[in-house]
Protein backbone atom coordinates (compact mmCIF):
# COMPACT_ATOMS: atom_id res chain seq x y z
CA UNK A 1 0.00 0.00 0.00
CA UNK A 2 0.55 3.46 -0.73
CA UNK A 3 -0.41 6.85 1.12
CA UNK A 4 1.62 9.36 -0.88
CA UNK A 5 3.40 10.12 -4.29
CA UNK A 6 6.90 9.52 -2.51
CA UNK A 7 5.87 6.13 -1.21
CA UNK A 8 4.57 5.07 -4.67
CA UNK A 9 8.00 5.95 -6.22
CA UNK A 10 9.77 4.42 -4.25
CA UNK A 11 7.84 1.48 -4.18
CA UNK A 12 8.01 1.53 -7.95
CA UNK A 13 11.49 1.81 -8.28
CA UNK A 14 12.19 -0.47 -5.67
CA UNK A 15 10.00 -3.49 -7.52
CA UNK A 16 11.37 -2.23 -10.81
CA UNK A 17 7.67 -1.81 -11.77
CA UNK A 18 5.70 0.37 -13.38
CA UNK A 19 2.87 2.95 -11.62
CA UNK A 20 -0.05 0.85 -13.22
CA UNK A 21 1.22 -2.06 -11.86
CA UNK A 22 1.82 -0.83 -8.23
CA UNK A 23 -1.89 0.19 -8.77
CA UNK A 24 -3.25 -2.66 -10.18
CA UNK A 25 -1.39 -4.98 -7.52
CA UNK A 26 -2.72 -2.11 -4.61
CA UNK A 27 -6.67 -2.88 -6.21
CA UNK A 28 -5.83 -6.96 -6.69
CA UNK A 29 -5.03 -6.64 -2.33
CA UNK A 30 -7.86 -4.39 -1.37
CA UNK A 31 -11.03 -5.58 -3.40
CA UNK A 32 -9.80 -9.21 -2.84
CA UNK A 33 -10.71 -9.33 -7.03
CA UNK A 34 -7.97 -11.35 -9.49
CA UNK A 35 -6.12 -9.09 -12.16
CA UNK A 36 -8.24 -10.39 -14.39
CA UNK A 37 -11.45 -8.89 -12.97
CA UNK A 38 -9.37 -5.70 -12.20
CA UNK A 39 -8.69 -5.31 -15.50
CA UNK A 40 -11.80 -5.51 -16.98
CA UNK A 41 -13.80 -3.39 -14.99
CA UNK A 42 -11.03 -0.85 -16.48
CA UNK A 43 -11.47 -1.77 -19.38
CA UNK A 44 -15.32 -1.40 -19.20
CA UNK A 45 -14.14 2.48 -17.73
CA UNK A 46 -12.09 2.66 -21.07
CA UNK A 47 -14.63 1.57 -23.94
CA UNK A 48 -16.96 4.28 -22.09
CA UNK A 49 -14.42 6.94 -22.46
CA UNK A 50 -14.33 5.80 -26.17
CA UNK A 51 -17.64 6.15 -27.11
CA UNK A 52 -18.07 9.31 -25.11
CA UNK A 53 -15.40 11.55 -27.17
CA UNK A 54 -16.82 9.45 -30.32
CA UNK A 55 -20.27 10.57 -29.59
CA UNK A 56 -19.29 14.17 -28.55
CA UNK A 57 -17.08 14.46 -32.00
CA UNK A 58 -20.13 13.73 -33.81
CA UNK A 59 -21.79 16.92 -32.10
CA UNK A 60 -24.30 17.08 -29.55
CA UNK A 61 -25.70 20.41 -27.58
CA UNK A 62 -26.86 20.57 -23.55
CA UNK A 63 -30.31 21.04 -22.93
CA UNK A 64 -29.60 24.11 -21.26
CA UNK A 65 -27.90 25.36 -24.22
CA UNK A 66 -24.74 26.76 -23.31
CA UNK A 67 -22.29 24.01 -24.33
CA UNK A 68 -22.16 21.98 -27.39
CA UNK A 69 -20.45 21.80 -31.08
CA UNK A 70 -16.95 22.93 -29.96
CA UNK A 71 -15.25 19.81 -30.41
CA UNK A 72 -16.40 19.73 -33.37
CA UNK A 73 -15.44 23.13 -34.35
CA UNK A 74 -11.99 22.70 -33.06
CA UNK A 75 -11.68 18.88 -35.37
CA UNK A 76 -12.97 21.07 -38.26
CA UNK A 77 -9.79 23.70 -37.48
CA UNK A 78 -7.73 20.86 -37.05
CA UNK A 79 -8.04 19.48 -40.75
CA UNK A 80 -7.71 23.09 -42.46
CA UNK A 81 -4.37 22.65 -40.96
CA UNK A 82 -3.53 25.77 -40.08
CA UNK A 83 -3.21 25.63 -36.42
CA UNK A 84 -0.55 27.50 -34.06
CA UNK A 85 0.33 25.08 -31.73
CA UNK A 86 0.36 21.31 -32.10
CA UNK A 87 -1.73 18.96 -33.74
CA UNK A 88 -1.56 16.19 -30.80
CA UNK A 89 -2.31 18.86 -27.97
CA UNK A 90 -5.14 20.46 -30.27
CA UNK A 91 -6.97 17.06 -30.79
CA UNK A 92 -6.20 16.03 -26.58
CA UNK A 93 -8.31 19.23 -26.04
CA UNK A 94 -11.20 18.56 -29.15
CA UNK A 95 -11.25 15.21 -27.06
CA UNK A 96 -11.82 16.33 -23.95
CA UNK A 97 -14.37 19.28 -24.84
CA UNK A 98 -16.59 16.39 -26.55
CA UNK A 99 -16.12 14.22 -23.38
CA UNK A 100 -17.73 17.35 -21.39
CA UNK A 101 -20.19 18.27 -23.66
CA UNK A 102 -21.36 14.67 -23.74
CA UNK A 103 -21.54 15.05 -20.05
CA UNK A 104 -23.81 18.40 -20.32
CA UNK A 105 -26.02 16.40 -23.09
CA UNK A 106 -26.94 13.98 -19.96
CA UNK A 107 -24.54 11.33 -21.99
CA UNK A 108 -22.60 8.59 -19.95
CA UNK A 109 -19.47 9.04 -19.01
CA UNK A 110 -16.49 7.59 -16.65
CA UNK A 111 -15.97 10.38 -13.85
CA UNK A 112 -11.82 10.67 -13.75
CA UNK A 113 -11.90 11.63 -11.24
CA UNK A 114 -15.51 13.74 -11.59
CA UNK A 115 -17.89 14.08 -13.64
CA UNK A 116 -17.02 17.76 -13.92
CA UNK A 117 -13.44 16.87 -15.10
CA UNK A 118 -13.81 13.83 -16.56
CA UNK A 119 -12.79 14.73 -20.04
CA UNK A 120 -8.77 15.62 -19.64
CA UNK A 121 -7.60 12.25 -19.25
CA UNK A 122 -9.58 10.55 -22.35
CA UNK A 123 -8.83 13.25 -24.23
CA UNK A 124 -5.08 13.19 -23.61
CA UNK A 125 -5.38 9.17 -24.01
CA UNK A 126 -7.06 8.93 -26.78
CA UNK A 127 -5.06 12.00 -28.64
CA UNK A 128 -1.12 10.20 -27.53
CA UNK A 129 -2.90 7.22 -28.77
CA UNK A 130 -2.37 8.15 -31.90
CA UNK A 131 0.80 9.32 -31.79
CA UNK A 132 2.54 6.56 -29.29
CA UNK A 133 0.23 3.41 -30.94
CA UNK A 134 -0.05 2.04 -27.72
CA UNK A 135 -2.04 -1.55 -27.36
CA UNK A 136 -5.65 -1.96 -25.73
CA UNK A 137 -3.67 -3.20 -22.42
CA UNK A 138 -1.45 -0.58 -22.39
CA UNK A 139 -4.22 1.77 -22.84
CA UNK A 140 -5.67 0.30 -19.57
CA UNK A 141 -2.74 0.49 -17.45
CA UNK A 142 -2.76 4.24 -18.82
CA UNK A 143 -5.99 4.87 -16.28
CA UNK A 144 -4.24 2.86 -13.91
CA UNK A 145 -1.19 5.32 -13.81
CA UNK A 146 -3.48 7.82 -13.52
CA UNK A 147 -5.65 6.45 -11.07
CA UNK A 148 -2.81 5.60 -8.86
CA UNK A 149 -2.23 9.85 -8.66
CA UNK A 150 -6.07 10.63 -8.41
CA UNK A 151 -5.44 8.01 -5.13
CA UNK A 152 -3.33 10.07 -3.66
CA UNK A 153 -5.29 13.09 -4.60
CA UNK A 154 -8.56 11.75 -2.83
CA UNK A 155 -7.12 10.58 0.27
CA UNK A 156 -4.25 13.18 1.16
CA UNK A 157 -6.65 16.58 -0.43
CA UNK A 158 -9.96 16.82 -2.58
CA UNK A 159 -11.20 16.14 -5.86
CA UNK A 160 -14.26 18.02 -4.89
CA UNK A 161 -15.14 21.05 -6.12
CA UNK A 162 -17.25 22.03 -3.49
CA UNK A 163 -14.39 21.56 -0.90
CA UNK A 164 -11.82 22.79 -2.73
CA UNK A 165 -12.82 24.56 -6.14
CA UNK A 166 -11.81 23.46 -9.25
CA UNK A 167 -8.39 22.94 -8.49
CA UNK A 168 -8.99 20.33 -6.59
CA UNK A 169 -11.15 18.70 -9.90
CA UNK A 170 -9.69 19.48 -13.38
CA UNK A 171 -6.59 20.29 -11.91
CA UNK A 172 -6.09 16.76 -10.30
CA UNK A 173 -7.10 15.22 -13.61
CA UNK A 174 -4.96 17.17 -15.60
CA UNK A 175 -2.12 15.91 -13.46
CA UNK A 176 -3.27 12.14 -13.25
CA UNK A 177 -3.28 12.66 -16.85
CA UNK A 178 0.22 13.89 -17.44
CA UNK A 179 1.67 11.45 -14.76
CA UNK A 180 0.09 8.71 -17.27
CA UNK A 181 1.25 10.45 -20.25
CA UNK A 182 4.62 10.21 -18.87
CA UNK A 183 4.49 6.64 -18.57
CA UNK A 184 3.14 5.92 -22.04
CA UNK A 185 5.54 7.60 -23.67
CA UNK A 186 8.54 5.69 -21.48
CA UNK A 187 9.59 7.72 -18.93
CA UNK A 188 10.29 6.79 -15.47
CA UNK A 189 7.91 6.69 -12.51
CA UNK A 190 10.21 9.73 -10.85
CA UNK A 191 8.97 11.69 -14.56
CA UNK A 192 5.68 11.05 -13.83
CA UNK A 193 5.55 12.65 -10.35
CA UNK A 194 7.11 15.93 -11.63
CA UNK A 195 4.51 16.03 -14.43
CA UNK A 196 2.21 15.57 -11.99
CA UNK A 197 3.63 18.19 -9.62
CA UNK A 198 4.45 20.75 -12.78
CA UNK A 199 0.48 20.21 -13.93
CA UNK A 200 -1.01 20.87 -10.60
CA UNK A 201 1.13 23.65 -9.31
CA UNK A 202 -0.01 25.81 -12.44
CA UNK A 203 -3.86 25.06 -11.86
CA UNK A 204 -3.53 26.27 -8.06
CA UNK A 205 -6.15 28.63 -6.87
CA UNK A 206 -8.34 27.57 -9.70
CA UNK A 207 -12.23 28.52 -8.60
CA UNK A 208 -15.64 26.71 -9.52
CA UNK A 209 -18.21 29.30 -10.30
CA UNK A 210 -20.33 27.60 -12.81
CA UNK A 211 -22.95 29.44 -14.70
CA UNK A 212 -26.38 28.98 -13.32
CA UNK A 213 -25.10 26.04 -10.95
CA UNK A 214 -24.85 23.83 -14.33
CA UNK A 215 -21.46 21.64 -14.98
CA UNK A 216 -20.94 23.47 -18.43
CA UNK A 217 -19.40 27.13 -17.92
CA UNK A 218 -16.44 27.44 -17.39
CA UNK A 219 -15.93 23.61 -16.53
CA UNK A 220 -16.27 22.19 -20.78
CA UNK A 221 -13.42 24.78 -21.38
CA UNK A 222 -11.45 23.98 -18.37
CA UNK A 223 -10.98 20.68 -19.03
CA UNK A 224 -9.66 21.46 -22.43
CA UNK A 225 -7.29 23.83 -21.02
CA UNK A 226 -6.73 20.84 -18.57
CA UNK A 227 -5.86 18.64 -21.21
CA UNK A 228 -3.29 21.38 -22.54
CA UNK A 229 -1.57 21.93 -19.35
CA UNK A 230 -1.30 18.15 -18.69
CA UNK A 231 0.66 17.50 -22.40
CA UNK A 232 2.46 20.39 -21.59
CA UNK A 233 3.76 19.05 -18.59
CA UNK A 234 4.27 15.96 -20.18
CA UNK A 235 6.65 17.11 -21.98
CA UNK A 236 8.64 19.37 -20.16
CA UNK A 237 9.17 16.02 -17.38
CA UNK A 238 9.86 13.78 -20.17
CA UNK A 239 12.93 16.46 -21.13
CA UNK A 240 14.23 16.45 -17.12
CA UNK A 241 12.48 19.35 -16.16
CA UNK A 242 11.73 19.26 -12.55
CA UNK A 243 9.17 21.09 -9.62
CA UNK A 244 11.76 22.47 -7.22
CA UNK A 245 8.36 21.75 -4.96
CA UNK A 246 8.01 17.88 -4.69
CA UNK A 247 4.48 16.68 -5.95
CA UNK A 248 3.33 15.47 -2.47
CA UNK A 249 3.69 19.56 -1.10
CA UNK A 250 2.09 20.49 -4.07
CA UNK A 251 -1.04 18.62 -3.58
CA UNK A 252 -0.90 19.56 0.05
CA UNK A 253 -0.46 23.13 -0.74
CA UNK A 254 -3.54 22.82 -2.82
CA UNK A 255 -5.42 21.34 0.22
CA UNK A 256 -4.78 24.38 2.09
CA UNK A 257 -5.59 26.43 -0.62
CA UNK A 258 -9.01 25.14 -0.94
CA UNK A 259 -9.66 25.00 2.34
CA UNK A 260 -8.98 28.95 2.27
CA UNK A 261 -11.62 29.49 -0.33
CA UNK A 262 -14.31 31.35 0.35
CA UNK A 263 -17.84 29.49 -0.40
CA UNK A 264 -18.88 31.64 -2.89
CA UNK A 265 -15.86 30.10 -5.27
CA UNK A 266 -16.61 26.27 -4.32
CA UNK A 267 -19.24 25.31 -6.69
CA UNK A 268 -22.02 27.59 -4.77
CA UNK A 269 -22.53 29.61 -7.74
CA UNK A 270 -22.30 32.76 -5.82
CA UNK A 271 -19.14 34.09 -6.95
CA UNK A 272 -16.40 34.41 -10.25
CA UNK A 273 -18.24 33.86 -13.27
CA UNK A 274 -21.11 32.74 -12.29
CA UNK A 275 -22.04 36.03 -10.35
CA UNK A 276 -21.30 37.99 -13.65
CA UNK A 277 -23.67 40.27 -15.16
CA UNK A 278 -24.05 38.05 -18.31
CA UNK A 279 -23.53 34.53 -16.05
CA UNK A 280 -26.84 35.50 -13.77
CA UNK A 281 -29.09 36.65 -16.92
CA UNK A 282 -27.97 33.10 -18.66
CA UNK A 283 -29.16 31.79 -15.22
CA UNK A 284 -32.53 33.54 -15.23
CA UNK A 285 -33.09 32.68 -19.23
CA UNK A 286 -32.12 29.08 -18.04
CA UNK A 287 -34.47 28.73 -15.13
CA UNK A 288 -37.43 31.40 -16.24
CA UNK A 289 -36.95 33.68 -13.41
CA UNK A 290 -37.00 37.53 -13.16
CA UNK A 291 -33.13 38.61 -13.52
CA UNK A 292 -33.39 41.10 -10.15
CA UNK A 293 -34.19 37.90 -8.29
CA UNK A 294 -31.32 35.81 -9.23
CA UNK A 295 -29.38 39.17 -8.06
Amino acid sequence: MFRNVAELIELAESKNMKISEIMINQEVEVTGKSREEIMKQMLFNLEVMEKAVEDGLKGVKSHSGLTGGDAVLLQNYIDKGNFLTGKTILDAVSKAVATNEVNAAMGTICATPTAGSAGVVPGTLFAVRDKLHPTREEMVQFLFTAGAFGFVVANNASISGAAGGCQAEVGSAAGMAAAAIVEMAGGTPRQSAEAMAITLKNMLGLVCDPVAGLVEVPCVKRNAMGAANAMVAADMALAGITSRIPCDEVIDAMYKIGQSMPSALRETAQGGLAATPTGRALEAKIFGIPLNKSE
